[in-house]
C-alpha cells in the first residue's frame, strides 16, 4: 500500500535508493542511468523512478529541501518500503580551504544547527554518521578525473544564515563543505537499523566565491558524485 506522501505500491520500490534534493534533478538522473526508469511516484510533484542498473533495481527519488522533508521521505522509505540504503546526491558549499569548487565530498559525519536528532535521543549529543561500508564503496570507485575529500559536514536548517567567524572555526576543526539534509538522513538510517551515505559536488565556496558554479553548471556537473553515489548503492 502506497503511503501518505508516496504513492508507490511495495514493490515498485528498489532496497537501494540514490536521493538528490530536486525532483527534477530524480528525473534526469534516473533517465541518465537507467534505460527501463519507470515513474513510479509523484505525490506533491516528489518524483521517484525505478529501473534498473547493471541488472541490479535502483530507485531514484527526490527527497525536497531540509532535514524535515527529507527525514519524512527517507522514514516511509525505511519503515513502509524496506528499502535498505539511501545515498543523497546533491550538492554542498565548500568550508575547508582545502576544498574547492568541483571537488566531491563524501560526507564521513553530519554536524548539525538542527535539533531534529536531539529529539530521538534527548540529552544526548546524537552523532550523525554515515554507512562505512557504503563510504567505502563510494571512494574506491573514484578515478583520477576527480578529487574526492572524505570527512565531516555540516548540515544547516537555515540557508542563508552564515558567518565569516563560524564558517573559519568550523573549517579549523575539518568540516569540509556545508549542506541542508544529511544529519537528518543519517538519523532516521540509524532509527531503523539501516544505510546511509551523502555525496556531494561543491557547487560554491564560503570562503571565496570567485569560482562559484552557475544555476546552469548545478544542473550538470555532478557526474563524479553521481559516480559514487552508485557505487555505493549497488555495493
Amino acid at each position: 500500500m502506497p503511503t501518505p506522501h508516496i504513492r508507490a505500491e511495495k514493490d515498485q520500490i528498489a532496497p537501494a535508493v540514490i536521493m538528490p534534493g530536486d525532483p527534477k534533478r530524480a528525473e534526469r538522473i534516473a533517465h541518465l542511468l537507467m534505460d527501463d526508469a519507470e515513474l513510479v511516484t509523484d505525490v506533491r510533484g516528489m518524483l521517484g523512478f525505478t529501473g534498473t542498473v547493471d541488472g541490479k533495481p535502483l530507485t531514484v527519488m527526490g527527497s525536497g529541501m531540509g532535514m524535515p522533508s527529507a527525514t519524512l521521505y527517507v522514514t516511509e522509505l525505511y519503515d513502509h518500503y524496506d528499502v535498505q540504503r539511501i545515498i543523497r546526491v546533491g550538492t554542498c558549499g565548500g568550508m575547508s580551504h582545502d576544498v574547492k569548487v568541483g571537488d566531491v565530498i563524501v560526507g564521513l559525519g553530519a554536524h548539525t544547527d538542527s535539533n531534529m536528532n536531539q529529539q530521538r535521543l534527548p540529552g544526548l549529543n546524537f552523532a550523525a554518521l554515515a554507512s562505512f561500508n557504503l563510504a567505502a564503496a563510494a571512494v574506491a570507485a573514484a578515478d583520477d578525473s576527480m578529487t574526492v575529500h572524505v570527512g565531516p559536514i555540516l548540515s544547516r536548517d537555515h540557508f542563508y544564515l552564515e558567518g565569516a567567524s563560524s564558517i573559519e572555526l568550523l573549517s579549523k576543526y575539518g568540516v569540509l563543505g556545508v549542506e541542508m539534509e544529511a544529519a537528518g538522513i543519517y538519523g532516521a538510517a540509524a532509527e531503523f537499523g539501516r544505510q546511509a551515505l551523502t555525496v556531494l559536488t561543491v557547487s560554491d565556496h564560503l570562503l571565496d566565491h570567485s569560482s562559484d558554479m552557475s544555476a546552469e553548471d548545478r544542473e550538470t556537473k555532478f557526474q563524479g558524485a553521481l559516480k559514487l553515489a552508485v557505487a555505493a548503492a549497488l555495493s
